[in-house]
């Protein structure tokens, strides 16, 4: 039986089209006040629909996120969290970046007692990723 190989040189220059990190609209986070101020509660918002693009191939991640804070004195309004979330969508950018920006932009926003973005990127190529960043972090 005769083997059939396939022509590989037709995929060396596909790369499918992303947005830079300008299309991430961090103008949309808002927050409402919280109530009870100095009486701390520990809030987890996790997601499993997390995508942004490879910056290389234009090809999706995927990860499931947990954002988990304890507010001082505002709670981020989910609506707003969410269309914040979803602008990544078509953005190229790594998954150590996208984590660490998406605490950066919270953090800024927010203003927590503390915060913890856990990100659990699938694998791709056999290699998946977990990337944590806190705030306020331990310095290493």
């Amino acid at each position: 039986m005769e083997k059939e190989t396939a022509d590989q040189r037709k995929y060396s220059s596909i790369r499918f089209d992303t947005q830079d990190e300008s299309a991430i609209m961090t103008d949309v986070l808002e927050t409402v006040p919280y109530e009870y101020p100095g009486k701390d509660v520990e809030v987890e918002i996790p997601t499993a629909e997390f995508t942004s693009v490879c910056p290389w191939s234009g090809l999706p991640d995927f990860a499931e996120m947990k954002i988990t804070l304890i507010p001082d004195q505002h709670l981020i309004e989910m609506k707003s969290l969410k269309y914040y979330l979803t602008s990544y969508r078509n953005v190229g950018i790594y998954q150590e970046h996208a984590t660490r920006r998406i605490l950066e932009e919270l953090v800024q926003v927010a203003q927590p007692k503390y915060m913890k973005v856990e990100a659990l990127w699938n694998p791709r190529g056999g290699l998946g990723t977990r990337v944590v960043a806190e705030y306020p972090g331990e310095e290493h």
